[in-house]
């Protein structure tokens, strides 16, 4: 018999992106989504839509957030991704094949193709960006050392798959500036919590470098002006970072 694929996702306010996250996803044998009390029509449309099992649950942090939703996962293979990205019709048909080869591994990492709009984003530091997708639910778990940018802990094997997924990150200037606030924000609760103590050479020397990394090093100086854009915005997460870790240690509300 075929393998059968559980897709989850969680969301938030993705009203823009969702109903065509959803249609990339419809070849799963399940479509399990995780809403974080939506406010924009999200959790309307999910909770209609004929092919969703929709759940609303608090958010904490993405660690929980992910693995609860995990839980609630039906059959063993296991595509989880984000409202803001896309399954290509040639990367259906690979997830399908490699969940139905009896050689396959327990995990898969997915490399990702940036959007900028609607225009493809060819550096930046994003070239090779890969994540954790595919994977056997009973091989992996998120790990609760990292409350952002969360961690796959794998129990077994792990492979790569070909095809690219489609990411649609960046919407608009300050949709993605609300973005790297924010994890820099939950990056600096995580060093806090570690015991990791902030320091004024950190805080300007660390973003300077995620700029030069990004737009001299790893080439977002080809990208142009949406090189510019992303590589200054991912420097400010940074700067956040550092200035949230900050209050956190003076204690302040």
């Amino acid at each position: 018999m075929p393998e059968k694929l559980s897709v989850v996702i969680i969301t938030y306010n993705e009203k823009e992106y969702i109903e065509d996250c959803i249609e990339s996803a419809l070849f799963a044998d399940e479509i399990i989504v995780v809403d974080s009390y939506s406010t924009d029509g999200t959790w309307e449309f999910l909770k209609n839509h004929s092919k969703v099992t929709a759940f609303q649950h608090a958010f904490e942090n993405f660690t929980k957030q992910k693995s609860y939703a995990l839980s609630l996962a039906n059959h063993d293979w296991v595509y989880f991704f984000d409202a803001d990205e896309r399954i290509t019709p040639s990367l259906q048909k690979e997830i399908i094949d490699t969940i139905n080869n009896p050689k396959a591994f327990d995990a898969y990492w997915n490399y990702r193709t940036f959007m900028f709009k609607e225009e493809r984003l060819y550096f930046s530091g994003w070239q090779t960006d890969k994540v954790y997708r595919l994977f056997k639910k009973s091989k992996c778990e998120f790990t609760d050392e990292r409350i952002v940018h969360e961690t796959l802990k794998v129990h077994g094997s792990e492979g790569k798959l070909k095809e690219k997924l489609i990411h649609y990150c960046y919407k608009n200037f300050e949709d993605y500036k609300g973005k790297m606030l924010k994890y820099g924000r939950l990056k600096a609760k995580e060093a806090f919590l570690k015991g990791k103590k902030w320091n004024l050479l950190q805080q300007y020397l660390r973003p300077s470098w995620k700029f030069f990394n990004h737009y001299i090093v790893r080439l977002g100086i080809l990208d142009g002006k949406k090189g510019i854009i992303i590589c200054y915005l991912n420097a400010l997460g940074v700067f956040e970072r550092f200035r949230e870790q900050k209050r956190l240690e003076k204690g302040d509300l």
